[in-house]
């Protein structure tokens, strides 16, 4: 019928290994459903991937504008790179990344068959995986990002689908190169996918077919055999977002009540001269680097400007970012087109976080929030320095 992986755990639960770029993954999950005739089919979806992919959204103005607001444009950037890499190998067979995920979801409501969807939410991993990734693992990962990639030893989709040893070797790539991001994008996974499909199970005595990533299926088939799933509470637990420590919380707050206590100090000398000094310095330093990042995003002038006039002020407030103020102006100036905004999380080529209005939106956020927070902290070091001397 096909050579994609199968597990079945009984039989009225079976679970399928797709490959999320390959056509013949899409052939597989449309002769599984019709042969297996399944009563549910459940997918790797989350809710929102689901709606995007079933109606074709990408981005629109509001979103842009509210990734801008709520500061998420790096994580935003992430997924985008994350998708471009999948692109890259989809271009070549014809499929865009989710192609089998959306198969399955259309394929199932044509036969009125009820859609579970068992993943959890994209955003809830990304920002888990980003949490538990050390300082230079995330240096790492962008970094190999925007390298090159070596083509001649990136491996066919036919060869991971068909070779399970091959395909769980470079699973363990992952882990080895992050460990923190592969506990949560390869382990916490596993074994929330099974602990979806278990519940699925337990409900009642209807035919389920699962379609998920072939990395997943070992994971989830040792889970499943093991009953060494997640309960419902354990579930909940997998869904909460990581907490901030106090002392990542305080350190925000750091530069600025330096900043009061400097201020504070000069004033109880009377010395004008030092004060006026200090000004120059944190002025200088924070609207220097704050554009200078705006400028490596390629912003407009006046965006460039705005960047460098918040930054001494945002700096003080860490509840406010100068990247907000900038991207704000760069989207009224330069505001995306339909056609940016569709094609930006396409991302064919990384040079589109320049040449496309949307991505460069998010370009001008990141880096003036990036060259802000650079320049706070030169001005601190700079003026500490100068108390020394």
């Amino acid at each position: 019928m096909s050579d994609a992986p199968i597990f079945d755990r009984s039989d009225r639960v079976r679970v399928l290994g797709t490959a999320h770029i390959s056509s013949s993954s899409v052939a597989a999950v449309k002769a599984q459903i019709e042969a297996f005739k399944p009563d549910i089919v459940a997918v790797e979806l989350c809710a929102s991937r689901h709606a995007a992919l079933t109606s074709n959204r990408r981005l629109d103005k509001e979103g842009l504008l509210k990734v801008v607001k709520e500061g998420k444009a790096p994580l935003v950037m992430l997924q985008s790179l994350l998708a471009a890499e999948q692109r890259k190998m989809g271009m070549d067979e014809g499929e865009q990344p989710g192609a089998e995920l959306l198969a399955a979801v259309q394929t199932a409501e044509e036969a009125n068959l009820e859609v579970a969807l068992i993943d959890r939410d994209i955003q809830t991993t990304l920002r888990r995986a980003w949490k538990r990734m050390k300082f230079f693992e995330k240096g790492k990962i962008l970094w190999s990002l925007l390298g090159e990639e070596d083509d001649e030893n990136t491996p066919e989709v036919s060869q991971l689908l068909e070779d399970q040893d091959l395909l769980t070797s470079l699973m363990e790539e992952l882990r080895t190169f992050s460990p923190g991001a592969g506990s949560v994008l390869i382990d916490e996974r596993d074994a929330y996918l099974a602990g979806k499909i278990a519940a699925l199970e337990a409900k009642g005595n209807q035919r389920i077919l699962a379609v998920v990533g072939a990395g997943h299926l070992k994971g989830i088939e040792a889970h499943l055999t093991a009953a060494s799933y997640p309960n419902d509470s354990a579930l909940e637990a997998l869904e909460v977002l990581p907490r901030r420590t106090r002392f990542s919380k305080s350190i925000p707050w750091l530069i600025p009540l330096f900043m009061m206590g400097l201020v504070a100090y000069f004033v109880s000398k009377g010395d004008a001269v030092d004060l006026v000094e200090l000004f120059t310095v944190w002025t200088a330093a924070n609207a220097a680097f704050a554009a200078l990042g705006c400028l490596l995003a390629r912003g407009h002038p006046l965006a460039i400007l705005t960047a460098a006039c918040a930054s001494p002020i945002t700096s003080l407030n860490p509840t406010l970012a100068a990247g907000w103020f900038a991207g704000y102006v760069q989207l009224k100036l330069r505001e995306p087109t339909a056609e940016d905004l569709q094609n930006f999380l396409k991302l064919d080529d990384l040079g589109m976080f320049w040449s496309n209005r949307a991505g460069r939106v998010l370009m001008v956020t990141a880096l003036s929030n990036l060259g802000s927070m650079a320049g706070a902290w030169v001005a601190a070091a700079g003026l500490l320095g100068g108390l020394g001397s």
